[in-house]
């Protein structure tokens, strides 16, 4: 009795607000109590410290040495008899008298919708209405409202699944970026030293360049130079001869005749084809976008090559690829000429290409144009064509994709023996994306002034 009666003044001391977990705002159910007296609903607490990795109070973030807290009894007893004591207020106000004719409601038109009392049924406004007892037509009316609460539940749990995946993206974004600032510190100094290697190896081909190109014109023009003294001599003697006594020059005449002829079957001179330096030094890099790849696939931390492993645990971005294994390259071309090698090695699958998405967000069509080399055949591969099988039987351990995008042009050869394997004539009007697809571990390396660059990310 004691109890009850404390129970009864704490209920009265105690607003809602005082009973309300502070994560859900509602009156607690089944509380937990912290060891820093806060207290919280159990499965909110739960909810609360899902993925992360240390937890603390919601409230004054103390951290908490137990996974599984103590149940907060006196509260749980607290928040039942408040529960209680508001169901029975409830109750008591549903018997309201009926106000015109003070009667209690016992009775629910089902026309008008309303409850109502004896003396309603017989008056000229129900006339003809159908009446419903008061108890089942409030079990009807709450069965349908519980129906109609069916969608909203359903778009609830639709909206907590993608806030917890946004959840999961954003805490993989704080990962991603700490592990892409790491790497980008790595390989910018691998890059600096690559760039001051390949400085001074350009620079000392270029000085042999020099030399071999100064040497050749060196020779030229001394060459030059003999010739056009021959002619010179040849030229005034010939002019001293025709100025001369008819007699002395008709004595000399075959001489100069002769002399004239021989120098006159001189080939016409030419400038020395490729004479000059060849300044173009620009390159394309490819590497891969971690973002496009498909959760069966690893990158290097170089982001240069991938392999096939078991499902990784990745957030559901739009941009990544879920119908194939495939990873695409971080930079698209929408103009100009590019081409990148990739290292197949004796992977037994692989495709290699361009991947496009439309610009138009309501269309959500891709276009896929790829080499696929699959049971030791290679075929040719378009979003809108069927697949064609090549003649070609050759393992190839590395391919060139070259890609033209203004003349519509993507072409596939082995740069080591320089054979053609395919050539796509397709009307490109959205930026291409490399494509990547392989069983095994595929490599993606730089095409450099014709020639393929090894080792520029220090592998």
């Amino acid at each position: 009795m004691k109890s009850k009666i404390n129970n009864s003044t704490k209920l009265k001391t105690l607003g809602q607000d005082h009973l309300s977990c502070p994560i859900c705002h509602d009156i607690f159910k089944d509380p937990v109590i912290l060891s820093c007296s806060h207290s919280f609903c159990k499965a909110c607490l739960q909810r609360w410290w899902l993925d992360k990795p240390i937890k603390q109070c919601p409230v004054c973030k103390m951290i908490s040495l137990q996974s599984n807290p103590p149940r907060n009894l006196a509260l749980k007893n607290l928040c039942e008899a408040y529960l209680q004591n508001t169901d029975q207020r409830a109750s008591r106000g549903s018997q309201t008298l009926c106000t015109v004719h003070s009667e209690n409601l016992r009775l629910f038109c089902l026309d008008h919708q309303e409850p109502a009392c004896v003396v309603c049924r017989d008056s000229a406004v129900h006339v003809n209405h159908r009446f419903s007892p008061i108890n089942e037509a409030a079990h009807t009316h709450k069965q349908e409202l519980q129906e109609c609460l069916k969608p909203l539940k359903e778009k609830l749990k639709l909206y907590e699944e993608v806030k917890g995946k946004c959840v999961q993206t954003a805490e993989h974004i704080r990962v991603q970026t700490q592990e892409t600032e790491k790497q980008i510190k790595q390989q910018f100094t691998k890059l600096r030293q690559f760039l001051q290697n390949e400085e001074d190896a350009r620079i000392a081909a270029l000085k042999d360049e020099e030399k071999q190109k100064s040497q050749k014109m060196k020779v030229k023009i001394e060459t030059l130079s003999r010739k056009i003294a021959d002619l010179s001599g040849t030229i005034r003697a010939t002019e001293r001869e025709v100025t001369a006594e008819d007699i002395s020059f008709l004595h000399n005449y075959k001489a100069a005749v002769k002399r004239v002829q021989q120098l006159s079957v001189l080939d016409v001179p030419q400038m020395v084809s490729g004479a000059l330096i060849d300044d173009i030094i620009s390159y394309t890099p490819v590497i891969l976008d971690p973002n496009t790849a498909h959760p069966d696939l690893i990158l290097s931390e170089n982001l240069t090559s991938v392999r096939r492993a078991r499902k990784q645990k990745v957030p559901e971005n739009p941009e990544r690829i879920y119908l194939y294994p495939s990873v695409l390259g971080s930079e698209g071309f929408n103009s100009d000429i590019h081409s990148w090698d990739a290292e197949v090695g004796d992977s037994p699958v692989w495709a290699l290409g361009v991947f496009s998405r439309s610009a138009n967000s309501e269309d959500k069509k891709c276009n896929l144009l790829k080499l696929v080399f699959c049971d030791g055949e290679y075929t040719a591969n378009s979003s809108d064509a069927p697949p064609t099988v090549l003649s070609i039987r050759k393992r190839f351990q590395r391919i060139r994709v070259h890609l033209d995008w203004d003349k519509g042009k993507l072409s596939f050869s082995d740069p080591d023996t320089d054979t053609h394997i395919h050539t796509f004539r397709h009307t490109f009007t959205e930026t291409q994306f490399p494509y990547f697809n392989s069983k095994s571990e595929i490599i993606t390396q730089w095409s450099y002034n014709g020639f393929t660059i090894h080792g520029f990310t220090g592998q």
